[in-house]
């Protein structure tokens, strides 16, 4: 059954992992379908270095789901776990069908010990939504988010299918039979910032398919593959953060030259909602960014230090770390780790995944110097990778975060300030 395994390439890591207590895997991201309907053009996992999707099934056979189901309940009782968070993931994970995925999803409800409440998503590109297929993914109580370049045709323009046809008239019919039938289903919309966009703009139109959150992600780009509207350079010439000389003082270890287009456009972002004066919709990486500011726990993985609890299970069965990864070179998700043949547990002592585990021990020792280390927390871990030197480097995006972070802490502090005549942020 299995197939992927033995041709797993070496991950780089540190080389020496700090030691550290394996935490338990709280989010399992289960790849029922391994192919897509869309051909969006710039999507990192079909059009990126890594090429492991082609040689595995396109869809997780029977007895692959089986497994998966019985290795989930088995982490989840080893651990005692009071909840878990089951992503049905692809490609798009609709090609299953939705009684396949409500199938699967009642399989792992039934198999986890009593007591451990699971928590289901579907993650769709919307264009297969129909009333139907809604009601049957509701009925199972499994949420649908929806991952789309902005709530207007000319924000989704490189979402495309294979004959090169747009895929928006779809996505926006879905996404709006969706909250008119089911809202109680509908878990949010995922979005990559594009900084050629206007921010403001692509905010209002997604407010417009009324969902309850939004994720804006920063596009998979590192130091060897730098994303759009940055320029090429090397992380070792990043400034010492602990040099009060720079521009900034402490902390300030961006480039004073390097530009800021993806921190710009989160913090135009971030004044429109936090100004509304009320709560239009979460944005996850704002209310995480706030939270971190002050002193609270962070769940995000592009903030904060907290551990990776996050596992892929491939097509094939292969246990693999997330998908982000991918858009660093070829194989770099791998673990060479099954659920045939191996554990959960087995996958938290894989040293690419402790390294992941081991907080700030195992960053960069400008982002270890760097006060905004506990918000910031290093950013996310496949922005951080320069090919033949790992991942051990601050984010491609550390000026950005810089900018972000900053600008939030700013209004922060205007809101909670007395004499500070702030409408207060979103209540």
């Amino acid at each position: 059954m299995f197939r992927g395994a033995s041709a797993a390439a070496p991950v780089p890591v540190p080389a020496s992992v700090p030691a550290h207590s394996p935490v338990p895997f709280g989010q399992f991201i289960v790849k029922v379908h391994g192919r897509c309907n869309l051909a969006c053009r710039y999507c990192y996992l079909y059009e990126g270095p890594d090429r492991t999707w082609r040689d595995r099934p396109a869809a997780a056979a029977p007895a692959v789901l089986d497994r998966a189901a019985s290795r989930i309940a088995e982490h989840a009782a080893t651990h005692a776990l009071r909840d878990l968070s089951l992503v049905l993931h692809g490609g798009e994970p609709l090609l299953a069908g939705a009684g396949r995925l409500a199938a699967f999803a009642g399989l792992v409800c039934e198999r986890v010990p009593p007591g451990c409440a699971v928590h289901t998503t579907v993650q769709t590109n919307a264009t297969l939504l129909t009333e139907d297929r809604i009601a049957t993914l509701a009925r199972h109580g499994i949420r649908v988010g929806i991952s789309l370049d902005g709530g207007l045709a000319a924000h989704n323009t490189l979402r495309v299918d294979h004959a090169g046809r747009p895929s928006w008239p779809a996505a926006a019919r879905g996404a709006r039979l969706l909250a008119e039938h089911h809202p109680e289903a509908y878990a949010g919309i995922l979005t990559v910032v594009d900084p050629r966009t206007d921010p403001v703009e692509v905010y209002a139109s997604l407010l417009a398919l009324r969902p309850p959150a939004l994720d804006l992600l920063l596009p998979h780009g590192n130091w060897s593959a730098p994303p759009p509207g940055l320029p090429a350079a090397d992380p070792t010439d990043l400034a010492d953060p602990t040099d009060p000389s720079r521009p900034g003082g402490p902390g300030d270890s961006g480039r004073p030259d390097r530009p800021t287009p993806y921190g710009d456009w989160l913090s135009a972002v971030f004044d429109r909602w936090w100004s509304a004066g009320r709560r239009e919709t979460r944005i996850r990486l704002f209310e995480e960014c706030l939270a971190l500011l002050l002193g609270l726990p962070g769940a995000t993985e592009s903030l904060g230090l907290d551990p990776v609890n996050a596992i892929v299970i491939e097509t094939d069965g292969a246990i693999e770390q997330v998908d982000s990864l991918k858009s660093a070179y070829d194989t770099a998700a791998a673990t060479g780790l099954d659920i045939f043949r191996h554990t959960f547990d087995d996958a938290t002592r894989h040293p690419a995944i402790a390294a992941r585990q081991s907080g700030a021990a195992s960053l960069a020792a400008a982002c270890r110097a760097c006060p905004l280390l506990t918000v910031c927390g290093g950013g996310h871990y496949a922005h951080r990778y320069r090919a033949g030197h790992g991942f051990t480097h601050p984010s491609v995006y550390c000026a950005d975060l810089q900018r972000l972070i900053r600008h939030a802490a700013a209004r922060l502090t205007e809101a909670t300030t007395p004499r500070s005549a702030s409408p207060g942020g979103p209540r």
